[in-house]
């Protein structure tokens, strides 16, 4: 007769991270705190949409190539 290995639960199991829903988070920032992620190259925007992505976030933010810069 063979019989299973014990199972041995390990407590540090539940400390595991679980996968996060990305557009879900994004889409609740949205609805509940009116903060709003967008890439500059999301597949779903249009050319002129990403132009006015990429030029909203240089002037709030300075090129992408100065971020490291004070």
């Amino acid at each position: 007769m063979k019989t299973p290995p014990p199972y041995y639960g390990a407590t540090l199991g539940r400390l595991q991270p679980s996968s996060t829903d990305l557009e879900a988070v994004k889409a609740q920032g949205w609805r509940t705190q009116r903060i709003l992620v967008i890439a500059c190259d999301d597949p779903r925007l249009d050319w002129h949409e990403r132009q006015w992505v990429q030029r909203l976030g240089e002037r709030l933010y300075g090129l992408a190539s100065q971020r490291g810069a004070p």
